[in-house]
Formats: structure tokens, sequence, C-alpha cells
């Protein structure tokens, strides 16, 4: 897997529940819209706002509406171990890439063995050779972090299954240190701001919130992989940064679509409120 990933947008109903059909619409979209692959029930679905069983049932929404399995990979970790292989397994049986795993995050400060022993049961309990399990080092979210050890330890233990990573810690010398220390390893930048200059070290590409708005500009950022592009790009990530950014790119979508629905988050997310609006109108 490589390019540019969009981690989803969960669309909500009135009752705030999720929205299948919208959802499998949206995905598809995506995919049109140069999409290399799709990472549903990441931070910016939502994820840690959604049951167990929705995640289940809007997973098998997308595999039943025609999205391909290949171009998954769901994120499945949570903080209880049990949930974390459930939505594996399933994830794995369905053929998806991969699936995306945080650290369990609930209690700070783990040590490095504790962090082992978490990922290493995840991966036994599965229990599925076509398990391919993607890392998600968000630290500033999770409070958690993802060191270098840890990640070389896993390596060692399961080749082939660990297979990369999402690097949200919005540090660049982060990533090139694992591209560095790691040749194969697929490093997939959150932020589209090191894109091009992540690819230029090997990187995979990035997987980043920005392309539930602007998949066309980032995936041709990643095709061209020009200083001219990447400052395209870096305008528009600018505009959302002001502002709470799930709230932002959902009220974005809402006003392409103009399906109002879409600009429903769960708490304790808000949406934007009116002088949000006023101003990412203004941008």
């Amino acid at each position: 897997m490589q390019g540019v990933l969009a981690p989803v947008l969960t669309p909500f109903d009135s009752q705030l529940n999720p929205d299948p059909g919208r959802f499998v619409s949206f995905c598809r979209k995506l995919l049109d819209d140069g999409c290399t692959g799709l990472v549903p029930f990441g931070t910016t679905g939502e994820a840690n706002s959604l049951s167990v069983e929705e995640r289940e049932r809007l997973l098998d929404a997308l595999l039943e509406g025609g999205v391909p399995a290949e171009k998954l990979i769901p994120g499945t970790g949570c903080a209880a171990l049990p949930d974390t292989v459930r939505l594996s397994k399933k994830a794995a049986r369905a053929g998806c890439a991969g699936v995306l795993v945080l650290p369990p995050f609930y209690y700070k400060n783990p040590s490095e063995e504790g962090l082992y022993r978490s990922f290493a049961q995840a991966i036994d309990k599965t229990g599925e050779g076509r398990l391919r399990l993607y890392l998600y080092h968000i630290p500033q979210v999770s409070q958690v972090g993802i060191p270098l050890r840890l990640i070389e330890r896993l390596l060692k233990a399961y080749p082939g299954v660990v297979t990369g990573i999402k690097d949200s810690s919005l540090e660049l010398e982060n990533a090139r240190a694992m591209l560095r220390a790691f040749p194969g390893f697929e490093v997939f930048v959150g932020t589209e701001k090191f894109l091009v200059a992540t690819l230029r070290e090997g990187g995979a590409g990035c997987i980043t919130a920005i392309a539930n708005v602007n998949a066309p500009a980032i995936s041709r950022a990643f095709r061209e992989r020009t200083e001219e592009r990447q400052r395209e790009i870096d305008a528009v990530r600018v505009v959302f940064e002001k502002l709470p950014m799930i709230a932002a790119l959902k009220e974005t979508v809402a006003r392409r679509t103009g399906d109002a629905r879409w600009r429903a988050v769960r708490p304790p997310l808000v949406e934007l409120s009116p002088a949000e609006r006023a101003t990412l109108k203004e941008m």
C-alpha cells in the first residue's frame, strides 16, 4: 500500500447513529477522487465514539457496497484487548489490506514491555495469517507513544505481520528516523505537510484527514512530488488547522453536498459555532 489514504469521516443521522448508506457513498467518492485506500474508524472518523458493533456494521456495509477490501485499513485499536482482537480478526478474514492499531491508551506511561505485550497479544489472539498490522502513533491524542525500540522488537518478532505505521506525531524527524532505521517499513505520515519530504526518503505516503476534502490535489502532489504541489496542499491544510478539525471537515462536506446532516458529530465533539462557520466561509 502506497499513496494517499483518507481516514474517513463518519456520517451520523439525526439520532447520532452511523449512517451506512452515506458512509459507503462517501467512501466510493474518495476512491474516485484519487485516494489509494481508505482508513475507516480512525481519529477523524470518531472511532472511539463508536461501539465495536457499529464498526462491524459499517465495515460490512462497505464490503457489501462494493468497496474493495484490499483498499481498506480499518482502525481496530481499542482500550480493551478483546475488542481489538475481535475487530482485527474480522478485518483480516474479510481480506482487508491491514488494520491500524492504537496502543492501549487509557493507562498512561506504560512500560515498553507492557506495550510490547499488548501488540503481541493482539497479533497472537487474532490468529490470522492474513493479518497485516499498521501501528498508530498519535501521542498528542493517545498520550501513549510508540518508540523506535518497540517497533524494532515487533518487527523482529512478527516479520511480515507488522507492516508499517501511521506517524501522526507531527514531527518530521520521527518519520525520518523510522525510515532510516527500518528499510521497507511502510511509514505513512499523518499530515500532508510532510508528504513530499518523506517520499524523497522512501516514505509510503500519507494518511491525512484533509484527504476527505482535498484528495485530488494531495494525490497529485504524491504523483508529482514537487515543491509547488506541496505548497498548494499546505495552503489548504492551514485553513483547517485554525478550526476544530473534524467539525470543520464535516462542515465542508455538508456545504459541498448540500446535506446538513454531515454537520453532526458525536459528543464530546460539537459542530462549528456560527462564528467558526463564518470564518471557514471567509477562508
